[in-house]
């Protein structure tokens, strides 16, 4: 059986993006790359999780809608394509919201304390109050994301794994209260075959409401930030997806290398210089072999290699960048393409809320 299709049926994915403005090359590698491709296999949904923003900036949100309009720019501009996904703000399907509240009435408060990024997150942000329900539970918010679509994968990378488990765990548990059988007819069966054979046909009917989706692994390379850190906006070392190439040109110059090279002279090794990490995943491997055969042999310097970078770098990004300034000249056309995938969002999160609703005696 395909892990992409049943019986000629496209199987479905499903992953959604804060939005914090502008991407980045860390955004794009991490996300956005991998999804392009996956829509030409999978049924796929996407969103701008812009209730999340909320919940490490619920007190000063700034220009929230502006920055999920530049984050479905970059969505477009990438590559992402409305006749083969589903892309929307996630504030636009009023069902998230919705399923989050009933997925709290029965989620043990000990299941998002132990979220490995809840304690993370607290510590590197110790300058906001996130004493508060909805940073606790963004996690179950998450899972509500995901289990409205029923999705069968949801692509991330190992970092999210824990997310996506406790997301399996809460269908796990909504299934085991809700999902019913019919009144079994094993008591009114006259013998032994007859009530095997109702137990096995009751069982059949079970109906799960919430099938637990599988997580489907995509590679996310390596790529530090100009300081050497992983790249964020957080750390101030970003290149941003829209960069024009001198902006990049600039950026990489101050870029740390080898600590080994102290000197011209001084040969080095990019396999632990953040700038041979770049080389790794935007150079060709005739850029790459120049980069090794000068580095090891102090036959060219940082400002040289930091060049091919850009190069490689500002290749990789020129075509997105084309198609953005497309997209920026008509904002009409951004805006029609959320209209229309919240319309499909809407569509599809209410078959599940029906389901939902119904089981659990609402409405």
């Amino acid at each position: 059986m395909s892990e992409i299709a049943i019986n000629g049926v496209r199987r479905r994915v499903l992953s959604g993006m804060r939005p914090t403005g502008r991407l980045h090359l860390g955004n794009y590698m991490g996300a956005l790359y991998n999804w392009v491709r996956l829509q030409d296999e999978y049924e796929c949904y996407f969103f701008i999780a812009d209730l999340h923003a909320l919940t490490t900036d619920y007190a000063e949100p700034g220009n929230l809608k502006e920055k999920s309009f530049q984050v479905a720019l970059d969505f477009l501009s990438a590559g992402l394509d409305p006749a083969k996904s589903v892309i929307f703000r996630q504030s636009d399907v009023a069902a998230h919201s919705e399923l989050h509240v009933l997925f709290s009435m029965f989620t043990p408060l000990g299941w998002l304390e132990r979220v490995p990024t809840y304690k993370d997150q607290q510590e590197q942000l110790r300058e906001k109050e996130l004493n508060t329900y909805g940073f606790l539970g963004y996690p179950l918010l998450q899972s509500a994301d995901i289990l409205l679509y029923q999705p069968d994968f949801v692509p991330v990378g190992q970092d999210q794994v824990a997310h996506v488990e406790l997301t399996r765990e809460v269908a796990r548990r909504f299934n085991q209260l809700y999902s019913s059988k019919p009144t079994p007819k094993v008591a009114a069966a006259e013998s032994d075959k007859e009530r095997i054979k109702a137990e096995v046909s009751d069982n059949a009917l079970v109906a799960e409401v919430l099938p637990e989706p599988k997580v489907l692994l995509t590679p996310s390379p390596k790529l530090p930030g100009i300081d050497g850190r992983k790249m964020s906006k957080s750390y101030g070392n970003t290149i941003m997806l829209s960069d024009p190439p001198d902006e990049v040109r600039k950026k990489l110059k101050t870029m740390v290398t080898d600590p080994a090279r102290v000197r011209r002279t001084d040969p080095g090794d990019p396999d632990v210089c953040p700038v041979g990490d770049l080389h790794k995943v935007f150079s060709t491997a005739e850029v790459m072999a120049k980069v090794y055969d000068g580095c090891t042999t102090a036959g060219i310097g940082c400002i040289e290699c930091k060049g091919w970078a850009a190069d490689s770098i500002i290749r990789e990004i020129e075509p997105i960048q084309a198609r953005r300034r497309e997209y920026e000249a008509t904002p009409e056309s951004v805006h029609a393409v959320l209209l229309e995938g919240a319309e499909r969002a809407r569509a599809r999160a209410q078959v599940t809320m029906n389901e939902v609703r119904r089981v659990i005696g609402l409405g």
